[in-house]
């Protein structure tokens, strides 16, 4: 079964003598002998954060990949064929990627290292009857500890005393707005985070507090968070499908270089001749510029993404973030503005009186300067920057503040004596249902406000009620607010940005599904999914309630089928990520702040967002400078461009490479010699993926990022097949001509098969780059570029002194020259007709 959420919130709905008993202890605390006791059952208060890789097993890590390893046996055979050039070259890609792995996978410790910073290393806690000051270490579940301000909360704390004590808790939720704490028990539904708790690595704005510890150590909601990070993290899609690939890879080197080597020893060309020829042919169809490509075009593509304001913080992100095909996020800050706006107001009778933003302009909190009031109140602020307010502010000078009683959470409410036209008035605002409670009404009009109060929140607005007595007194106190008159109402809503539908319209074009997991009730969160375009009415909302205690099978199944999700937990939103995986999906995570961090590390592609907590950026891949869903629907679509241009780079090769591979196959049945010399073939290698290393600056047709792609390793290898046949069928052109027909010299029939292999593979990338007929799409300037500046190299090698001497090519006729051109021609029109019919077939 998948088990409650333990975070120990279950206290937060006990009263102080419940608590007392439910953790033997007293409002005193524990004697030092208990507290001994407890330390050595529980240990001691700290944050696991598991075993450490050394930096050695890290680095010997990056080697375990089927490429690396074919890479390396390349370097040593071209190293022992005298190609010191071909060794620099590999040796110098292989490092690279091996270096930008190893900081990588590093980094992952630095979010646990993080963690840290929110610790605190000292604590006043009272035992034996006094205040002492003890290491956070050694606290243990039943101490009483005080908290001040500018302290970092040390362990989960039930408050059970305090005097206007806030905590900023924006290292948990990533929310910058300090929360007003209370002592008063939880009723109904238990909230994510309680207001009558304080939590490890929260710290305190303002006030005193008192609570009874709850939880230590890993037991804390900070501690589960750390034990998370602590596991290995899940390999990405793109690692998974990079690690198949190189293993196909690997494969297929070695079976065709042994398959060649048998076939021209059987042949008689000699053994070693065979020998050093079959080697020399598995470096020459090693893709040993898979990682630089692999490399430059991903930075290429985080460079374009960087200038939609996303930010990507490990290079194998760009493509596992193009690749997303599920994106769970939380409706604050994404689809809503993350911030209240007043909307409307309303008299008892239905009306519409500025009178009511006027008085609860008076009615607010914070330090008046000037016209204007510094506040940290979110209701407070939006009534400031309300139209209302600018229109009306002027009045507020008739008005003279006398004094004020400041807004708890006991009393839910707040008010102001003010004074105009030698008439003094207390005016009280705050929750509708602590209004009602002092309010000079009948039962039946009680009930009545009460049920509009209802109907408005079920249209997604946060009410606050209003409300006015006359009091002549120069002080006002917190027993004067009763018997008042209620005025009305105050609407506010965290509105929809403007943007929200057009992301998410772009989103869907995408292929991207959407699941919202809001901490909010199912009524807002229905509201909001209306507003944003989901169907409300008929989608099904899950809540967290209902996803507890559900066997796994449950879980996944409702999950798969469910797309609006309300109250969830930190830890559920884990497992919904970790469902989401285990189903196939590509998934990412958008969180901000520290209980996020699980459930940004469990996803292929977690994305923070620059202003959450620093922990949550540093167990992201990616992070948004700005928190807007068409910013990610941008780099999306970046994401899915620089897909493609790899997928060209790869097809490009391996349809070449090995297309030459079954050439050289067949041919050693007929051939008396070896078709190529080792350095011929390592220089058709080099120079025809010189223009290639211009693929990450390639255009990418739009039909190509309309939906998310994977590796398709069966794709891939079909591809191969396809159009390896094809590269030979025209290759035996070129070769049974020279052979049957012309009875060319060897050193003429090298360099003719060198020029035409050559010229086919950087001419049929303008074919294969593309699913379109090659001239409706346009190839990048440097793409050409390259491709001309290595056609020229090729033609002038066998023309120049360092060709004939160093690699032995030949001068050829001219009937031979032209030849090689109808060859290649006629390759290119073949791939340009073929690709059309696989494409048909076969989905990339």
């Amino acid at each position: 079964m998948l088990g409650k959420d333990k975070t120990d919130i279950k206290f937060a709905k006990l009263s102080f003598d419940e608590l007392y008993r439910e953790l033997n202890t007293s409002y005193d605390g524990l004697s030092i002998k208990e507290a001994n006791h407890r330390l050595n059952l529980q240990g001691e208060n700290i944050v696991d954060k598991g075993k450490k890789k050394s930096a050695w097993l890290v680095l010997i890590s990056q080697f375990k990949n089927w490429l690396m390893v074919a890479l390396l046996i390349a370097a040593v055979i071209a190293y022992a064929l005298g190609q010191h050039l071909e060794v620099g070259v590999i040796f110098s890609l292989v490092m690279l990627s091996v270096i930008l792995g190893f900081f990588q996978e590093y980094r992952a410790e630095m979010a646990l290292e993080k963690l840290a910073e929110y610790i605190s290393r000292k604590s006043r806690v009272k035992r034996d009857g006094k205040w002492i000051e003890v290491d956070s270490e050694k606290l243990v579940v039943g101490d009483l500890v005080e908290i001040r301000i500018g302290d970092i909360v040390p362990a989960d704390l039930r408050l059970i005393e305090l005097d206007g004590l806030s905590v900023n808790e924006s290292t948990l939720t990533g929310e910058s707005m300090p929360v007003s704490k209370t002592v008063d028990k939880i009723r109904g539904a238990e909230p994510q985070h309680p207001k009558n708790m304080a939590f490890m690595g929260t710290s305190v704005a303002e006030g005193i507090g008192k609570g009874i510890v709850v939880s230590t150590g890993s037991a804390t909601l900070l501690g589960k968070t750390a034990s998370i990070l602590a596991r290995q993290p899940q390999e990405t899609e793109f690692q998974k499908q990079t690690k198949k690939f190189s293993k196909f890879l690997f494969k297929v080197i070695v079976l065709m270089t042994a398959f060649v080597f048998i076939v021209n020893t059987a042949l008689d060309k000699g053994v070693l001749d065979s020998f050093l020829f079959a080697l020399a042919l598995a470096v020459g169809i090693t893709p040993e510029l898979l990682p630089a490509i692999m490399t430059i075009t991903l930075s290429q593509g985080s460079l374009k993404i960087a200038k939609k304001k996303v930010i990507v913080k490990r290079l194998m992100s760009v493509e596992d973030l193009g690749n997303i095909d599920t994106l769970c996020t939380d409706k604050t800050g994404t689809l809503t503005k993350g911030e209240f706006s007043l909307v409307g107001y309303e008299s008892l009778d239905g009306g519409q009186d500025q009178i009511l933003v006027l008085k609860a302009l008076l009615c607010t909190s914070g330090e008046l300067v000037g016209e204007q009031i510094l506040t940290t109140n979110p209701i407070d602020k939006a009534l400031w920057m309300s139209k209302e307010a600018k229109s009306i502010k002027h009045q507020l000078k008739s008005f003279q503040l006398i004094d004020e009683n400041e807004f708890d959470f006991s009393r839910r409410r707040m008010s102001v004596l003010v004074k105009a036209d030698n008439i003094t008035t207390l005016i009280v605002k705050g929750s509708v249902e602590s209004m009602v409670s002092i309010a000079k009404a009948s039962e039946d009009q009680k009930e009545m406000i009460l049920s509009k109060t209802k109907n408005l929140e079920n249209q997604g607005y946060r009410v606050i009620g209003i409300g006015e007595k006359l009091l002549e007194k120069t002080t006002s106190e917190v027993n004067d607010e009763e018997n008042i008159t209620f005025l009305g109402f105050l609407l506010f809503s965290d509105p929809i940005k403007t943007t929200a539908l057009k992301s998410l319209e772009k989103l869907r074009r995408l292929g991207v599904n959407i699941k919202i997991l809001s901490g909010d009730s199912e009524t807002v969160t229905a509201y909001i999914a209306r507003q944003a375009g989901f169907d409300g009415e008929n989608e099904k909302i899950v809540s967290g309630e209902e996803l507890l205690g559900l066997s796994i099978e449950e879980f996944e199944k409702r999950v798969a089928n469910t797309t609006l999700f309300a109250r969830v937990t930190p830890e559920q939103k884990y497992k919904i990520v970790e469902s989401l995986n285990k189903e196939g999906h590509v998934v990412g995570f958008l969180g901000d702040g520290v209980n996020d961090a699980p459930a940004l590390r469990a996803a292929d592609v977690g994305i923070a967002v620059d202003s959450g907590a620093m922990v949550a950026k540093e167990a992201a891949d990616i992070i948004l400078l700005r928190k807007d869903l068409m910013v990610l629907a941008d780099g999306i679509e970046a994401g899915r461009k620089t897909f493609g241009n790899i997928m060209k780079y790869i097809l490009n090769t391996i349809s070449a490479n090995y297309g030459n591979m079954f050439t050289v196959s067949l041919s050693s049945l007929f051939l008396k010699f070896i078709p190529l010399l080792p350095s011929q073939i390592l220089l058709n290698n080099f120079i025809s993926d010189i223009p290639l290393f211009a693929v990450a600056t390639d255009n990418v047709d739009a039909d190509f990022v309309k939906k998310p792609k994977k590796w398709n390793i069966g794709t891939i290898s079909r591809f191969m097949l396809y159009f390896g046949l094809i590269s030979s069928i025209f290759d035996f052109l070129m070769i049974l001509p020279m052979v049957f027909i012309w009875h060319v010299s060897t050193d003429v029939f090298r360099t003719a098969w060198f020029i035409e292999s050559s010229l086919s593979e950087i001419l049929v990338t303008f074919a294969i780059r593309t699913k379109l007929p090659f001239y409706k799409s346009i190839p990048s300037f440097l793409l050409i570029g390259f491709s001309l500046f290595s056609s020229l190299v090729v033609i002038g090698m066998p023309l120049t002194v360092l060709g004939e001497t160093l690699f032995e090519f030949s001068i050829m006729p001219l009937s031979l020259w032209i030849w090689v051109g109808i060859v290649v021609v006629g390759y290119f029109v073949a791939v340009e007709l073929s690709k059309r019919r696989f494409f048909k077939r076969f989905e990339l």
